[in-house]
């Protein structure tokens, strides 16, 4: 066989492979349409709800604080999340948990580890017995750090889920 016969063979060839990576990469992260958390479908977006929208109250409950890369809802943070939950049974609001992180590490990895924050308290949320399909979540990683210094006081309030409350 000569080589222009194998061209359309290794064009096809590479064709399946990026489409295969594009395809398996998609499964990886959280916030895609259709994905479940815990057995919970994250809801749709709700038109004009963003957490840093005119509708949203944000500033009602303190912050949640996680460890240097970790997600893992502390004990110690647990009454700021009953906090909101009990807020949440008496009100028909939905709610929008926002997920940053501190400056180190990259812009993926931060908006990654910022959304597995979102979802972790979002989970600890409906664990409370609240809806999953009134929690929204959204990263914004390292961006609004909550103080913007470069030392570990700075990055242990950076590291941290906000609320919004959806008027």
């Amino acid at each position: 066989m000569k080589t222009s016969q194998f061209l359309p063979l290794a064009a096809l060839l590479c064709a399946a492979l990026v489409l295969g990576a594009c395809a398996s990469k998609k499964d990886q992260f959280a916030g895609i349409d259709g994905d479940f958390v815990g057995g919970v479908p994250l809801p749709d977006r709700q038109d004009g709800a963003a957490f840093l929208g005119g509708n949203v109250n944000r500033g009602q409950f303190t912050a949640v604080q996680f460890g240097f890369d970790r997600f893992e809802v502390s004990a110690s943070e647990m009454p700021k999340v009953q906090a909101v939950a009990e807020a949440m049974r008496g009100s028909g609001n939905d709610l929008i948990i926002a997920g940053f992180t501190d400056e180190r590490g990259t812009a993926e990895y931060n908006r990654g580890l910022g959304e597995r924050r979102a979802l972790a308290v979002r989970e600890s949320l409906i664990a409370q017995g609240i809806s999953g399909g009134r929690i929204q979540t959204v990263s914004f990683g390292a961006e609004m750090p909550a103080d913007p210094g470069s030392n570990e006081a700075a990055w242990a309030l950076n590291r941290r889920a906000e609320f919004g409350i959806i008027r």
